[in-house]
């Protein structure tokens, strides 16, 4: 039992130790970020699909996942890379939205099969806004780990490529 102990307080300290340095910083950020994204997804998809009948699933699904997309870019940005002032619009916002729009062609093709898996077994609306949503967490549970692996990727090697211009850029004025 006391080495049962052990062990875990171990592995506690390790996780802590992970989840305290930079990077776990960073993912732990990442992680607020996409919670936030994925409440605002599904609070604008129950609304415009499940309260408002505002089209349909496949419509609503692409609604509320493009605005949370520049609700999450926001935040990505300034909150988890730390980066201020205009954006750059090659080296930020079109792999952001690549990666996004990857996500959202996943959100509706799994918003499509929920759309005829409610019609096949005759589900009431009420359902079927509940298995949009599933099928809406399940396709960008698929791609969150590999947006946060090539966006934090991507986002470091600019802030060194920012770096180098800073420095030849000093340089240059001396």
């Amino acid at each position: 039992m006391r080495r049962y102990r052990g062990y875990m307080t171990s592995a506690v300290r390790r996780a802590w130790g992970l989840l305290t340095s930079p990077e776990g910083l960073k993912l732990v950020r990442y992680s607020a970020v996409s919670v936030v994204s994925v409440i605002t997804s599904a609070t604008l998809l129950v609304i415009f699909f499940g309260l408002l009948h505002l089209g349909s699933e496949v419509s609503c699904t692409l609604a509320a996942n493009v605005i949370a997309g520049g609700v999450s870019y926001v935040l990505y940005r300034r909150w988890v890379w730390k980066k201020g002032g205009r954006s750059h619009f090659w080296r930020e916002v079109v792999p952001f939205w690549i990666m996004s729009f990857t996500g959202l062609g996943f959100a509706l093709v799994a918003a499509n099969l929920a759309k005829n898996f409610s019609t096949a077994h005759d589900l009431k609306h009420v359902t079927r806004t509940i298995v949009v949503l599933g099928a809406n967490y399940l396709a960008f549970g698929i791609v969150w780990l590999l947006k946060f692996l090539v966006l934090n990727r991507l986002f470091a090697q600019i802030a060194v490529a920012e770096l180098h211009d800073e420095e030849a850029a000093e340089q240059a004025d001396v």
